[in-house]
């Protein structure tokens, strides 16, 4: 009896040790697996503007083209202290899909003229420069879709509301490119419940805004892309329910904000995913990215 008793009692040892292993929390891609990853084959370094930070790194897909371009926008709080070089697995395993990757760099909070309006200015300019590169490379300026990664999630998604800017905003220019849609990953909808909610990246929003809502609440307005995304753009607001950086309800509130059935944003809520699997190639992830961007670039 005693023998059976023991039998049972390591039955049920094993049986609790393997339902751990089986609801042991998911493995997320970490900022420092991200740096392991060998580095992709660089891109062609451009200029679209005279300051060193204003380029951008044009990878294209073989064959002919005109190809669709992804204009790819690297988040890192929007500080100097993170650069568009994460992004490069990203740009690269899109580039390889069939698709030119334009992947800019543009002065944050840190260098001279970073932060509000430089950072704005330049991302701005980096998309308009599409224009440029059609001049003299095989790629397609009718078929741009934006895609942003955190703090780039919110410059991709603002860049598409630049329709709206009047004319006596600093950020104001006349006839910005045209956009298929946006593709933002783990973007940030709303600065003004980002600034004040847990987060590493919230304290930066003064910081890029020069100055807390309070103080410059006209300023949050223009630069929050939540209200302000144009009907009949495709959005997709891709986002893993396991980000501890930027909650699930930036997407969720950009996504549920209209009705209207002119209104395209949708949430895709990553189940099992962190802030960084979603510009890891080598996560299961990765698919989910790409199929965004295959379906903002197909709407009509």
């Amino acid at each position: 009896m005693k023998h059976l008793f023991a039998l049972l009692c390591l039955c049920l040892s094993v049986c609790a040790t393997s339902l751990q292993a089986q609801t042991a929390a998911p493995k997320l891609i970490t900022w420092q697996d991200l740096m392991q990853l060998p580095k992709p084959a660089p891109g062609q370094e451009i200029s679209y503007g005279t300051d060193s930070l204003q380029f951008g790194e044009l990878r294209l897909p073989q064959g002919k083209g005109p190809f669709p371009v992804v204009v790819v926008i690297h988040g890192g709080c929007w500080l100097s202290q993170y650069n568009y070089q994460y992004m490069n697995h990203a740009s690269a395993a899109l580039t390889k899909a069939g698709y030119a990757t334009w992947n800019i760099e543009f002065r944050r909070v840190g260098n001279p003229g970073g932060g509000w309006p430089g950072t704005f200015l330049d991302v701005a300019q980096g998309i308009d420069f599409v224009k440029q590169l059609a001049k003299q490379y095989p790629v397609n300026a009718k078929e741009v879709v934006l895609m942003g990664h955190s703090a780039g999630g919110h410059l991709a998604l603002w860049a598409a509301t630049r329709h709206c800017i009047s004319k006596e905003s600093p950020l104001y220019k006349q006839k910005p490119l045209k956009i298929k849609g946006v593709v933002s990953l783990a973007g940030i909808a709303d600065l003004k419940t980002y600034a004040t909610a847990p987060g590493s990246c919230n304290s930066a929003v003064p910081q890029l805004m020069g100055g807390r809502l309070d103080q410059v609440p006209d300023l949050y307005a223009v630069a929050s892309p939540l209200g302000r995304m144009p009907l009949k753009l495709p959005v997709r607001m891709v986002q893993g329910d396991k980000d501890p950086i930027v909650p699930v309800s930036q997407a969720k509130s950009m996504a549920s904000f209209s009705s209207q059935k002119q209104y395209l944003v949708q949430e895709v809520i990553v189940p099992n995913a962190g802030h960084f699997d979603l510009v890891a190639p080598t996560s299961p992830v990765w698919s989910t990215v790409e199929q965004a961007v295959k379906e903002v670039l197909a709407k009509k």
